[in-house]
């Protein structure tokens, strides 16, 4: 499944288990129609991602950037603090590209261009070096 949204926050490198990190952000996906009376309604769907193969790409993954993810979908159930049930969705990423559209501070950013278009940086590998480029080496 493909899913392209803008990401709600800068992503985060957590530690897991066994010395295993993951990288969690968050991307909101809007999508909209026009309903029976004409009227254009939109709907925005926020997943919760996880990204395993390599965390290098989290410098990247910048609030207000526009990616597009590929991956699969589930869906979660809890009960909150106050006994109010919630749902929610997590995306499970095995490919990620950046379209740009974040914040640019301090952070890398990929290089655009000769031609204005927007940067863009497709990671499927296990790591991203500090100018763009991945390793497609599974080691």
């Amino acid at each position: 499944m493909d899913i392209t949204g803008r990401l709600t926050a800068d992503a985060q490198v957590r530690n897991v288990s066994e010395g295993k990190q993951v990288v969690n952000f968050s991307v909101a996906v809007n999508d909209s129609y026009k309903a029976k009376n004409g009227e254009r309604v939109t709907q925005t769907e926020f997943f919760d991602c996880s990204y395993w193969i390599g965390t290098g790409i989290a410098q990247y993954l910048t609030k207000g950037s526009i990616v597009e993810l590929t991956g699969r979908v589930s869906a979660r159930a809890w009960v909150d603090n106050q006994g109010q049930a919630k749902a929610g969705l997590n995306f499970h990423t095995s490919k990620i590209t950046l379209h740009g559209g974040g914040a640019t501070g301090d952070k890398p950013q990929a290089k655009q261009s000769e031609k204005d278009e927007p940067a863009t940086i497709e990671v499927t590998g296990t790591q991203v070096s500090p100018d763009g480029q991945h390793d497609d080496l599974p080691f």
